[in-house]
């Protein structure tokens, strides 16, 4: 008899709360299920256009071949979207995260993002998921336990499932903007705390999504922040980050 293949997203951990269910990956700590609400993928598929995922240390993209100063020093990323010869997303969303907290309603996963090309710091990463009776809730933190000043910013990027050409028209947006905090979008709220002042807002023109999704991404820094220094987070050795947000059906 043949064993269960893995899943392209690692272990599945199944949270459920009252009427609530969410699924949340291994692989980048990510959001695969919230309900009916997300336009999320399915156990056997490879995540595609950062459905749910986490963007650290940096949210968006990084310009210029991903190429930015700190402290006197260049360093260059590696390009991961070469149409734009850009750097996207951070660093984390395709790495094996370790559950270090369980229950019925909740997990809690980490990574150490150890020093590498184009990003020699060293941060320890940690992403919790709780269901409650008013939806989901997601903290995010991370802290610098190398010993010099790095930068950061983070971001999520969920898609909620809607009609999103009924929503606005043939309207297309791919937007960052500031926000106070929340965005009402196909029947559901997302929502963030003061530690999330930017948001990326996507209408999903993307082949695979097709406008069948629309994006919110809560974001502490706009797009270009290494590099152009706009809130952009300096986290100095011991430094940490903690900010949560969430979606109410």
């Amino acid at each position: 008899m043949g064993s269960r293949s893995e899943p392209p997203s690692g272990e599945q951990f199944e949270l459920r709360r009252a009427a609530h269910r969410a699924v949340v990956t291994e692989v980048g700590a990510g959001l695969r299920v919230f309900d009916d609400v997300l336009l999320g993928f399915g156990e056997d598929e490879l995540c595609t256009s950062g459905r749910g995922q986490v963007l650290m240390p940096w949210p968006n993209r990084i310009g210029e071949g991903g190429e930015y100063e700190w402290a006197g020093e260049t360093h260059r990323l590696p390009v991961t979207d070469r149409k734009n010869n850009s750097a996207n997303h951070g660093l984390v969303r395709w790495t094996n995260w370790r559950c270090v907290e369980r229950s019925d309603s909740r997990v809690a996963l980490e990574y150490v993002l150890h020093p590498q090309p184009g990003y020699p710091f060293t941060l320890h990463l940690r992403v919790e998921y709780m269901l409650d009776d008013a939806g989901l809730t997601v903290t995010t933190s991370a802290q610098n336990v190398g010993a010099r000043a790095c930068p950061f910013g983070a971001g999520h990027h969920p898609y909620i499932a809607c009609d999103v050409d009924a929503l606005v028209g043939d309207e297309q947006l791919d937007e960052c903007r500031r926000w106070e905090g929340s965005h009402d979008v196909g029947g559901v709220t997302v929502w963030a705390d003061e530690r999330w002042p930017y948001v990326q807002l996507f209408t999903g023109d993307l082949p695979d999504i097709g406008r069948r999704g629309f994006a919110v991404e809560p974001m502490t820094c706009p797009p270009q922040a290494f590099r152009t220094g706009e809130a952009l987070i300096r986290l100095e050795p011991g430094d940490r980050f903690e900010g949560r947000w969430g979606i109410r059906p």
